[in-house]
């Protein structure tokens, strides 16, 4: 499968794309320039609002508006975008910062962290709750990436991109812990890094491949079942979008790269793979 090109090439570090489904708009973050950036499917250039230094992941609220993951903390807008509220930093180290996360289907927050030197275990995955308090579920990450669970909501994927793996786990939707980590598909390094990751309807993971220019989909027992090519190497985030969940929207980043070097680096992708995603869960806060 190919993708085409919706953007230019308008992000540094293009991230963390959804589909927000209440405003029927997509949203995904310019990471390092910390802004947030939103566009109705048939557009060619977003809104950007600035948040702050750093914008690492979005979901819709209930309640109206996004939650945000910044560089130490969490924060809230209200529905009109402008009305913030910070929910205090989680930890105070300037070489540590937020990177990917996602909503468990019953509205709690999940977001992960690295060095950003990517030194290993440094990093943690945290779980806001919807009363606001801030939970520790995993510790000794390395570079914390892409999240998802199924559509029965038992199992969540998870992807600490140098293990080359994507892990599952038992889900125990009461608490919001993860329990019984194993590997459930193993990449080979020539085939790029795994980073951003979503569900489809069939159970199917696609994966964003870091160096590798392609989302790749997997069984959910492992097995690789389609390729999707990006004209860009450093793609970051996936997911399903458009009123009918069925195309898949991909971010990729410029960072590292020199002046003219990939040219469609930082632009924002589209493909129609045939299968339709899952919608996504908001934050209950």
């Amino acid at each position: 499968m190919r993708s085409d090109m919706v953007t230019d090439p308008i992000a540094h570090h293009g991230e963390g794309v959804i589909w927000d489904t209440s405003a029927g708009k997509l949203r995904w973050v310019d990471m390092l320039a910390g802004d947030v950036l939103s566009m109705a499917p048939r557009e060619h250039e977003p809104d950007r609002l600035d948040v702050g230094a750093v914008a690492t992941a979005i979901r819709p609220r209930r309640a109206g508006g996004l939650a945000i993951a910044l560089e130490r903390g969490f924060a809230l807008l209200d529905a009109d975008m402008e009305v913030r509220r910070l929910l205090g930093e989680i930890w105070r180290d300037p070489t540590v910062r937020m990177n990917d996360g996602a909503c468990d289907p019953q509205g709690r927050f999940y977001c992960g962290s690295m060095a950003y030197d990517a030194a290993p275990g440094r990093g943690s995955l945290y779980r806001l709750e919807p009363d606001y308090s801030v939970h520790t579920v995993l510790d000794d990450v390395t570079i914390s990436n892409g999240l998802a669970w199924s559509a029965d909501g038992d199992t969540a994927y998870y992807i600490d991109s140098p293990t080359q793996r994507v892990d599952a786990f038992d889900f125990d939707a009461a608490n919001g812990t993860l329990r019984n980590r194993r590997p459930v598909v193993s990449i080979d390094p020539d085939d790029g890094t795994p980073d951003g990751m979503a569900v489809d309807a069939e159970g199917f993971l696609w994966v964003a491949m870091w160096g590798g220019g392609a989302v790749r989909r997997y069984a959910p027992d492992g097995r690789l079942d389609g390729i999707v090519e990006v004209g860009a190497r450093q793609v970051t985030a996936c997911a399903f979008g458009g009123p009918n969940l069925d195309e898949l929207y991909i971010t990729t980043s410029r960072q590292g790269l020199a002046e003219g070097e990939d040219p469609g680096a930082g632009a924002l992708f589209r493909c129609r793979p045939g299968v339709h995603g899952l919608t996504l869960h908001h934050f209950a806060g």
